[in-house]
């Protein structure tokens, strides 16, 4: 008989050799994930890096622009372009280059937004409001016919028409009563919107006297003949607006244009201050003024002085 004992084979799986390939699946797994988290982090940290360096560069992109920065944005060659044309006109008033010149490198150093006051509808108009383009233009004029005309035609321009109580005759007197009451109604810095003085404005709107203006330009209205309104309260307006101003820029260009002229000089001198006088020509004359005390009772550092010329000068003209 024989005995199928010695024939029989017996195959075991030792538990040693499945521990051994599930280990190897396990390292395998752990390996994969392992760089499948460094990619993903590799990934994540890259974004991150990038959306800091687009968030630096639209800050610094922000920055700059918020920065001080020519008002006009216009290219300087645009801006020689503008004033050779409007200097070349066939207008019989239109200003010269030797005037424009001044009054364009003003506005364009003048940090944005430029706030720029006009009294005046002129050939101009339109060329000041180009300049300034990024900034605040307010035009006065006296005639309300030509103001609302002007804004017809030209929507973008703000435009607004004074009541001028004034007449060019009465200069001197006027002058004289002014400083009789600088003190009281005329002092150099007050809310002209409240002002009883004869030479102040007090009927333009009311963000006209809110506004801190950096630049003013009296280039109105007209005084060609006795009856004419002058510009004895235009002068006077612009130099309490200038030393009452309450933010931005402390100090503040004014020109007056047909320097040559009587009221233009005298006014000038006394209420804008002939130590304020940076530029003078036949006819455009250059003032910055500097925002002062509200108690303050003088228009100039030297009022007595200033006051004697002026009287002389007035003297002189009679």
């Amino acid at each position: 008989m024989k005995n199928t004992n010695n024939y029989t084979k017996l195959i075991l799986l030792h538990p040693y050799i499945q521990k051994q390939g599930s280990s190897n699946r396990i390292w395998l797994l752990a390996f994969i994930s392992f760089f499948t988290l460094a990619f993903l982090g590799t990934l994540i940290y890259t974004r991150e890096s990038s959306s800091s360096i687009t968030n630096v560069s639209k800050t610094s992109i922000v920055s700059s622009s918020s920065s001080p920065s020519p008002v006009s944005g216009l290219p300087v060659n645009v801006i020689n372009t503008l004033l050779h044309y409007a200097s070349k006109s066939n207008d019989t008033y239109h200003m010269p280059h030797s005037d424009l010149k001044p009054i364009s490198d003003v506005l364009r150093k003048c940090s944005s937004p430029c706030n720029l006051l006009v009294f005046g509808l002129t050939h101009e108009t339109l060329l000041w409001k180009a300049l300034n383009q990024n900034g605040r233009t307010v035009f006065i004029d006296e005639n309300r016919y030509y103001a609302a005309y002007y804004e017809e035609l030209y929507p973008e321009i703000d435009a607004y028409d004074v009541q001028y109580t004034t007449k060019r005759s009465e200069m001197k007197e006027l002058l004289a009563s002014t400083k009789e009451q600088v003190t009281k109604e005329c002092k150099p810095v007050q809310n002209l919107l409240f002002s009883e003085c004869k030479l102040g404005l007090n009927d333009l709107p009311n963000h006209v006297y809110e506004l801190s203006w950096d630049v003013i330009l009296v280039d109105g209205p007209r005084g060609d003949w006795p009856d004419a309104p002058g510009r004895m309260a235009a002068i006077f307006t612009a130099g309490v607006l200038a030393r009452s101003k309450k933010g931005g820029n402390p100090k503040t260009h004014v020109f007056v244009h047909d320097f040559g002229g009587e009221v233009e000089k005298l006014y000038g001198n006394e209420f804008l201050c002939k130590q304020n006088m940076v530029e003078e020509s036949e006819t455009l004359g250059h003032y910055v003024l500097e925002r002062m005390d509200e108690n303050s009772v003088q228009y100039c550092k030297n009022q007595s002085s200033s006051s004697s010329s002026s009287s002389s000068m007035a003297s002189s003209s009679s």
